[in-house]
């Protein structure tokens, strides 16, 4: 008993035009008291209403082979990217069905309205795609798909629902690091906005001798092979190798603010996994460190292939802490790993001159030993206020004060670099293409 209730009456459920029917055998009824002539129509109505309503429930679901649903997920959700995800359905009814489809997706997406409307011809299929963009890193649980079947009388309709609980994790943005790494293995990086850096002198990482060719620089000429050889042979020069380029990822609570539904920690760590990436396809070598009031995860800095899965695990776990950066823990912690001079690129968030003179002993302390590239966040919605026209004595109160925070920030900039420390002020937006261009310009200079 209990099982014919869910299939025939659980999974029932009553259509506009049913509705529509009633309403207007219900007028029948009515004006059946004034008007005589009506007669038995009312009941006529009411009677073929009632007819059709159980031709519509025998086609429902009297067919044996009905309707077949999919839903494909990746196995993975990339963090702050538009993920698709598609729903396949086919028609196995002899008549052509109206269909709705409700997608019951994580909580996290905060979406109710998630409504999918189509029809199908008898035998026929469909593939319906959409997009969900995540902006938490970890796990998301997507329930099941209710798929909802009207036949052509659309009186009532059948549920069915396919799929169950089914765990998807969040991982740091490995979409945009797809899209970098194919565009530095076709060497488009200027589409995603990477500048093209002039190369001040050349390397002295030696790779090959080589016949010169009109526009070789004369320097690099040797003199010994070309007198071998009896042609003019030069020296070819290849970028430095096997450098050590660390992300230091500040976890504190500065670094929760939130820009377009992400904490700056989650930009932060996507620009971190696409640089660790540019920096492996340059043949460098990328590590890691997190902190917050202690040292966090460390991962030595390697260029072996399972060094970009190793920094993603690792990412993909970090969350905001809701203490201040203890970065004497951090110099420590770098003496204490990094042994030969590295490029360590900070991200971090100082809103106050007053907050980055308490950072600054051990930040100079770092820089001492290693080219310390600090990157911090430009608050965009102050800079809106700032360039927003004042029309009230209360909007130039507001406009000034945005000025005076604004201000401080470049302040900042040329503080750090009083102390031959590079540093990067930045929209969370533009942050990747950034620190992307920084990192290819420190190579291209040679500073590390």
């Amino acid at each position: 008993m209990k099982n014919l209730l869910n299939k025939y009456y659980v999974n029932l459920f009553p259509d506009k035009r049913l509705f529509a029917g009633l309403a207007f055998c219900a007028a029948l009824f009515l004006f059946s008291f004034f008007l005589s002539w009506l007669g038995d129509l009312p009941y006529v109505c009411f009677f073929v209403l009632v007819a059709l309503v159980v031709i519509d429930f025998i086609l429902l679901f009297s067919a044996r082979k009905n309707v077949f649903l999919r839903r494909d997920l990746p196995e993975r959700l990339s963090n702050g990217d538009d993920n698709e995800l598609s729903i396949y359905v086919e028609n196995f009814y002899a008549f052509p069905i109206h269909i709705g489809i409700i997608d019951e997706i994580p909580f996290q997406f905060q979406k109710r309205d998630l409504w999918f409307s189509s029809q199908l011809r008898s035998g026929a299929h469909k593939t319906i795609r959409y997009a969900l963009r995540p902006t938490k890193r970890g796990e998301y649980l997507f329930g099941s798909v209710l798929l909802y079947v009207k036949s052509p009388l659309q009186l009532i309709s059948r549920r069915f629902k396919f799929g169950g609980e089914t765990v998807v994790a969040v991982y740091p943005s490995f979409l945009q690091l797809r899209k970098y790494e194919l565009m530095a293995i076709s060497n488009r990086l200027t589409e995603m906005g990477i500048k093209k850096i002039r190369r001040i002198g050349h390397s002295m990482e030696f790779d090959q001798v080589k016949n010169y060719v009109p526009g070789n620089d004369y320097r690099t000429v040797n003199w010994k092979a070309s007198a071998r050889k009896g042609d003019l042979m030069v020296n070819s020069y290849t970028d430095e190798k096997a450098q050590h380029v660390y992300c230091v990822i500040d976890k504190s609570r500065a670094m929760k603010m939130p820009f377009e539904g992400m904490s700056l920690l989650d930009y932060a760590i996507n620009a971190s996994l696409v640089l660790s990436s540019v920096a492996l396809l340059k043949e460098d070598k990328a590590g890691l460190i997190t902190i917050a009031e202690q040292i966090g995860s460390i991962v030595p800095a390697d260029r072996r292939p399972v060094q970009l899965g190793k920094i993603m695990g690792v990412l993909y776990k970090e969350k905001t802490r809701y203490l201040e950066t203890n970065m004497e823990a951090l110099y420590t912690g770098i003496r204490g790993v990094m042994k030969q001079r590295s490029l360590v690129i900070l991200f971090s968030n100082f809103e106050s001159i007053s907050a980055l003179n308490r950072q600054l002993p051990f930040l100079k302390r770092i820089a001492k030993y290693h080219l310390l590239l600090v990157v911090f966040f430009e608050n965009t919605e102050l800079r809106a206020l700032a360039e927003k026209p004042a029309r009230d004595v209360e909007g130039i109160y507001i406009k000034t004060i945005a000025e005076k925070f604004a201000h401080e920030k470049k302040l900042m900039v040329r503080e750090l670099a009083k102390h031959g420390i590079l540093s990067i002020l930045t929209p969370p937006d533009k942050l990747t293409i950034n620190v992307v261009n920084r990192y290819l310009a420190i190579k291209a200079q040679q500073k590390i």
